[in-house]
């Protein structure tokens, strides 16, 4: 039986109004709890003020631990390139492109490493990592709410934010939807780190989707496999260097496969990363293109497709490649991951030219030095990388964070401000950290000033996120001291 198609003639119907209950008064609202959330309510708490961070699921983490998008890529330039390996070496599944390099992100990124650290939960980024930080989703769950304990967070799980109370782009609150019925959460600032830009484009703020012919990047179910036999596919790569890169590779094998009819995969190669555990991958090959996380019904058929898919990977790795005999899918995505939905457009908007140039900016309020990383929204079998310039990082402004034309909220994450092409660079889990943690001092600042995010000094900003161990730069920290 198919899933529930979109109706061909939208009926709507008239809801009856109905009340709410206030759940609290906070300073700030924070709603979305992966990590530019995270980053807010840990930012905003720090800055002074009272936070509430309201989360859909019944844990934090977002998408490392909703989609299991793993793992953490590099804040890290590149001062030089990356040494070649010798196919003897240890298997390190892990990025191998990626040369020694400075840190571009601090702050509350570097308090969740050291949680995750303890906890045995991450390994250390390094040359030997390709910069990229392995972890463990259960101990991600776990340190996240142990930052927010520390931070001073109140926060409430299972909460579904519907809409925003106030008048046509001055919000004054949160709608939620809870098994508890309706509540509202009224605040002086609202921070949306929901990854789709759902507050502001409630509120009224303007908001672009996907490139030039609106197709966004591919949908991806992640997966976890456990009983790999590491030993086992070292010596099949050791005998075929040709046919494994890094973390990537398989292409006679899954040639082989598709000429018997047993695989239809929607990429070019498999693609799977090492974890902190021996005998566990994370697997990220599935995809899905041509839909819109923002839609239910997309959403419905992204997730059938992708688990069907799954079955066939993990069926053509047991079947066909060394290592993988006895290995098992142990978890999947509680929801397939999603790459790209809303941008809303703000004061600014970021380029790939600003990526690209490594461009620096009077506001800044974080730093990046990931590629371009496009996967081709028509679903070919290619992906887009376009690296910095060696040593390189640029700024995102404060102006990213403020939707225009809309007051009282900021926004934080993958639905900042930027192009399609600069928005496939800040996407990532490090980025989302520094941009949530940078909105959450604004709306700190905000709140206890009176005044709309836009009305801020970025120096006042600026000056708190340095005292928050924020990394803006040699040239800012040496001027804010």
């Amino acid at each position: 039986m198919p899933p529930l198609q979109r109706p061909e003639r939208a009926l709507r119907v008239t809801l009856p109004a109905r009340s709410a209950t206030v759940a609290a008064r906070p300073d700030v609202v924070v709603v979305g709890g992966g990590p530019a959330g995270i980053g807010a309510a840990g930012g905003a708490a720090r800055a002074g003020a009272d936070v509430v961070l309201v989360e859909r699921y019944g844990f934090l983490g977002g998408n490392a631990t909703v989609a299991l998008v793993m793992p953490l890529m590099s804040w890290h330039n590149e001062v030089r390139g990356a040494r070649a390996r010798g196919v003897d070496e240890p298997l390190r599944l892990l990025p191998s492109d990626h040369g020694p390099g400075e840190p571009v992100v601090g702050g509350v990124l570097l308090e969740l490493m050291e949680l995750l650290l303890r906890r045995r939960g991450a390994v250390a980024p390094s040359e030997e990592t390709g910069y990229t930080v392995p972890l463990d989703p259960e101990a991600y769950k776990s340190a996240a709410l142990e930052l927010l304990d520390m931070a001073g967070v109140r926060y409430l799980l299972h909460a579904f934010a519907s809409g925003v109370t106030g008048e046509p782009r001055r919000p004054e609150g949160v709608v939620l939807e809870t098994k508890s019925g309706p509540l509202v959460v009224p605040a002086s600032v609202i921070v949306d780190a929901t990854g789709d830009g759902d507050l502001a484009a409630a509120a009224g703020a303007g908001y672009e989707i996907g490139r030039d012919d609106s197709l966004v990047q591919p949908m991806t179910l992640m997966f976890r496999v456990a009983d790999f036999q590491r030993e086992h596919f070292q010596g099949y790569v050791r005998e075929h260097p040709d046919q494994w890169h890094g973390v990537s590779g398989l292409w006679e094998l899954i040639e082989q496969a598709r000429a018997a009819g047993e695989l239809d995969l929607p990429r070019e190669d498999v693609l799977f990363f090492a974890t902190p555990h021996e005998h566990e991958l994370i697997v990220n090959s599935t995809r899905v293109p041509g839909v819109l996380g923002i839609d239910v019904f997309d959403l419905t058929h992204a997730e059938r497709l992708a688990r069907h898919q799954m079955e066939q990977i993990m069926r053509f790795l047991r079947n066909r490649v060394p290592g993988f005999e006895e290995a098992y899918v142990v978890q999947s995505g509680t929801q397939i991951g999603v790459r790209e939905t809303r941008r809303i457009s703000g004061e600014y908007q970021l380029t790939a030219d600003d990526v690209l140039r490594s461009r620096r900016f009077d506001d800044v309020i974080a730093r990046g030095s990931y590629p371009i990383d496009i996967h081709d929204p028509k679903g070919g079998r290619g992906t887009l990388l376009e690296r910095l310039p060696v040593g390189g990082a640029y700024d995102i402004p404060l102006r990213c964070l403020i939707p225009r034309d809309v007051d009282a909220l900021l926004v934080a994450g993958r639905c900042i401000s930027g192009t399609h092409e600069a928005h496939s660079s800040y996407r990532v889990t490090p980025i989302a950290l520094a941009t949530g943690q940078a909105a959450g001092v604004a709306a700190a600042l905000a709140a206890h000033a009176g005044v709309a995010p836009r009305d801020l000094a970025p120096d006042d900003v600026q000056r708190q996120l340095v005292a928050q161990g924020a990394n803006l730069g040699d040239a800012l920290a040496a001027r804010q001291r």
